[in-house]
């Protein structure tokens, strides 16, 4: 009877600059965690110093903190209202 038509919006959470911010962060955390993985010895007898270089201990924690960093400031930072 006095039924009105809805009109469905996508009310998403975030506007489309957050999630390419999101998106940005991510990739930066998994690049993090790709630079840290490896380094391991062949031979499980003979120790590798490998894992102790300049990528596996500075460069991959940084950058994986650095993409939550960002992840952090795509979700609190403020869009401008429609």
């Amino acid at each position: 009877m006095g039924e009105k038509k809805r009109k469905h919006k996508n009310n998403f959470i975030f506007k489309k600059r957050n999630y390419k911010i999101m998106i940005f962060g991510l990739i930066i955390i998994a690049v993090g965690f790709i630079l840290m993985s490896g380094g391991g010895s062949e031979d499980p007898n003979n120790f590798s110093p490998d894992i102790y270089n300049f990528r596996r201990i500075r460069l991959a924690p940084t950058l994986v903190l650095l993409g939550l960093g960002i992840q952090i400031y795509a979700i609190l930072s403020t869009t401008e209202k429609d």
